[in-house]
């Protein structure tokens, strides 16, 4: 194990910034997939279900894999788990093109696979959680998220509307191989990486199965008695819910609803408002945290997620729906990158990938993947726009959990002196 320090600013840092590389060409790419999976489903299908259904598989592997990435990626390297994760995913997202290409691609292929690269993803994900605060330390978390996220927020802004643009001329399955490059990019990048994301494990148990459940146990263990990770991942998973059924029904309501049909400018530009909103959110954030503890930030961050989830749903036109999409994208993702950079500062090391994963499967799996069903069966029962405003105002569920939960007397609690965002 190397022993190389961090140099004090992240910009700096050469191994976080082929961190950052990494991340920025796996997001380019599955963003390019988050637009081009549900429309190639819609197109083949011409199925409201099946379109959200596509939303719900982007998290409901975590309902499967997710404890068991968690616990496995806090025993192994993390950069050779996440290596191996992003060559696989190139692979499998790479046989929907040449299944394209060959005449023989179906709907079913498409789900499958659609479900398979999130199964993998959940290793991945597991690993990056644990790495990230080994990788620039505990004091720089939510900095480094901040970037990240910054980032990621640019991609979304233009990447949806450059993919709108060229989903006019090219089939949506052609569009995924830029996904299966940006993975095998995202692996070189994570190759790269001098410094140590995996502190030395002393002492481990062989690897069976009584050990395996019984180090998912100890990380569950950690998010249900520590009152603010526990709260956070509970208004996490209602929030999911509330914007899962919103975003499976996006493609369609952009059909049916807003009529600017599944290509060009203007789909492009709606997709894109979020994006807008989570840069904001990312920006933000460090900024925020000098003025008050990530609880406040909860706090007040959801009302106003719940209070947008509902306009942007009766919004008349598209110009005024992605206005509005790119106001509730600021508070929403705000709430989930400041959920994300709490439990990393306040997790031990040896149990970042359980906890963070546990977390991730409860708000993200449980919630998102629900939520996408739900939205889908309303949508098919009751009309979009209604299923919309429906998921959009169970948001304000999440708003009662936090405000009668421990978060108030952690936020009035908080002593900046001991937060190492202050150290």
């Amino acid at each position: 194990m190397t022993t190389q320090t961090a140099p004090l600013r992240l910009r700096d840092d050469p191994d976080f910034r082929r961190y950052w590389l990494a991340r920025v060409l796996s997001f380019t790419g599955s963003m390019v997939t988050a637009v081009a999976l549900p429309v190639l489903v819609y197109r083949l299908s011409g199925s409201t279900f099946l379109t959200a259904l596509t939303t719900a598989l982007e998290a409901a592997p975590y309902l499967l894999t997710g404890l068991f990435a968690g616990a496995l990626s806090d025993r192994w390297n993390r950069r050779r788990v996440m290596v191996s994760a992003d060559l696989v995913n190139a692979v499998l997202i790479g046989s929907i093109p040449v299944a394209h290409l060959l005449g023989v691609l179906t709907v079913a292929q498409v789900l499958v696979v659609g479900f398979a690269v999130q199964s993998v993803y959940t290793f991945f994900d597991g690993a990056n959680f644990g790495a990230l605060p080994v990788l620039v330390g505990r004091a720089r978390v939510a900095q480094a998220n901040s970037v990240v996220w910054t980032a990621s927020s640019l991609i979304e802004l233009f990447v949806p509307a450059l993919a709108g643009l060229a989903l006019a001329v090219l089939n949506p399955a052609s569009l995924l191989a830029l996904d299966a490059l940006s993975f095998v990019a995202s692996a070189i990048a994570v190759r790269g990486i001098v410094r140590a994301m995996s502190e030395r494990r002393e002492g481990q148990l062989p690897l069976r199965p009584r050990v395996i459940f019984a180090d998912i146990a100890e990380g569950v263990r950690f998010l249900v008695r520590h009152p603010g990770v526990r709260t956070m991942t509970i208004v996490g998973s209602l929030q999911s819910f509330a914007g899962g059924g919103f975003v499976a029904l996006m493609v369609v309501w952009c059909d049916r609803i807003l009529h600017v049909g599944t290509s060009g400018v203007r789909f492009g530009l709606v997709w894109g408002a979020w994006g807008i909103g989570g840069l904001i959110a990312a920006v933000g954030l460090p900024r925020l945290l000098k003025r008050m503890p990530p609880a406040a930030i909860t706090l007040y961050a959801l009302p106003m997620s719940a209070v947008l989830g509902i306009v942007t749903a009766l919004m008349p036109g598209w110009w005024l729906a992605a206005l509005a999409l790119l106001v509730w994208g600021s508070a929403y993702v705000l709430v989930i990158v400041n959920s994300i950079s709490y439990r990393q500062q306040v997790t031990p090391e040896q149990l970042l990938g359980r906890v963070n994963t546990a977390g991730r499967m409860l708000s993200w799996g449980v919630g998102w993947t629900l939520g996408s069903i739900t939205g889908g069966l309303l949508g098919n029962q009751y009309g979009i726009r209604t299923a919309m405003v429906v998921m959009g105002a169970f948001g304000f569920v999440a708003v009662a959990v936090a405000w009668t939960s421990p978060l108030r007397r952690i936020a009035a609690a908080h002593n900046p002196e001991h937060d190492p965002l202050h150290a």
